[in-house]
């Protein structure tokens, strides 16, 4: 069993906190008392994130999480004790037609 409690008032960054993955994470995080925010691109108008009303603490950007600039100053301005990175291509398909935003996602190459 996974002890949650070391998350309480812990600064956590989640990247993809718009996703399905995400979404779970920061409502868990919220329940245990964690300050939570986010960093990812917007959600689709019906999305996992948005049919859920999103978490207790809206929290977060709404940025390209490839841009370098954008994710640094989010880190230094929240100053996150711990960072869950879960942005991601959710298109296998896609992710193969088209490597390199994957790449770069993956990678933080500027």
């Amino acid at each position: 069993m996974i002890d949650f409690d070391v998350f309480y008032e812990r600064r956590v960054l989640v990247t993809g906190h718009t996703g399905f993955k995400g979404t779970w994470l920061r409502r868990i995080l919220d329940k245990v008392g964690a300050v939570t925010s986010g960093l990812a691109l917007a959600p689709e108008e019906i999305s996992h994130s948005n049919l859920l009303g999103g978490t207790a603490n809206p929290e977060g950007d709404i940025v390209d999480i490839r841009s370098f600039s954008a994710v640094r100053a989010k880190v230094l301005d929240f100053d996150p004790e711990v960072i869950f990175h879960l942005a991601a291509q959710p298109l296998v398909r896609e992710a193969i037609e088209v490597p390199w935003p994957l790449t770069r996602l993956t990678l933080w190459v500027e």
